[in-house]
């Protein structure tokens, strides 16, 4: 039997609609720049023909779940939300062809990839990694997990309120790349695991919160209903 030193942290998972059991988190991806509309509010346009997709992560470590009251973070004035179509690995795949793509697919969620957006910009403009920008503590939030097995969402509304006001409003089909491509590109760099969540992009509307903001979003499922993400920004620590 395993000692250790102290007690390993307890392994991050989320709920899963209708079940008992919870979907445990190996990694999390995130798509970077994946709306036009919003890649041109953050000064970045992106050209499909001549570009590819790009990726960042952010530690399991930093997953809440929805309904969660979060910290404002430190070394920051300037904290943005930003919507996501969450995307959950249920098989492994490395080099997965778009023909095939569905076949990874678990499940969907509502999340926000909240950005302390002013550490972000300087380091990106430096060229420097963003990880003091997006890995933050508590800011990868998450609701539970819809199961939808082989199943490509296309299209679906996506919107986001802060304290009851509209901040965006947007739908999945004006993803630059779309499901089947993310899985199909980022399987090229990672063999794609069980537990693996993909945060998909936000659209055009992020905006700064403020303490004892209220944060509310939602994604459009079709048939299958609708996923949907709430957070309250709490006094900093």
């Amino acid at each position: 039997m395993t000692t250790y030193l102290f007690a390993p942290p307890v392994a991050p998972s989320l709920p899963i609609r209708g079940k008992t059991e919870r979907f445990p988190i190996n990694r999390i991806f995130c798509v970077g720049r994946n709306y036009h509309a919003h890649a041109v509010e953050m000064g970045r346009p992106v050209d499909k023909s001549v570009e590819q997709a790009f990726y960042f992560t952010k530690s399991p470590q930093t997953l809440v779940e929805s309904g969660a009251t979060v910290a404002y973070p430190p070394r920051t004035n300037n904290y943005h939300f930003e919507m996501e179509l969450v995307l959950a690995i249920g098989k492994p795949g490395f080099r997965v062809s778009e023909d095939q793509a569905h076949e990874l697919v678990y499940g969907y969620a509502a999340g926000l990839d909240m950005t302390r957006r002013d550490l972000q910009l300087v380091a990106r403009d430096k060229g420097r990694p963003w990880d003091t920008g997006k890995d933050i503590e508590e800011g990868s939030v998450c609701s539970e997990i819809v199961p939808m097995e082989g199943v490509v969402v296309e299209q679906g509304a996506i919107a986001l309120d802060v304290n009851g006001v509209t901040k965006q409003s947007s739908n999945v089909d004006k993803l630059i790349w779309n499901i089947r491509e993310i899985i199909t590109d980022l399987s090229t760099y990672y063999h794609l695991q069980p537990g693996d969540l993909i945060y998909t992009g936000t659209p055009e509307g992020v905006g700064a919160v403020s303490t004892g903001d209220h944060i509310a979003g939602h994604v459009d499922l079709g048939k299958h209903g609708t996923c949907a993400v709430t957070l309250t920004v709490g006094a900093p620590d």
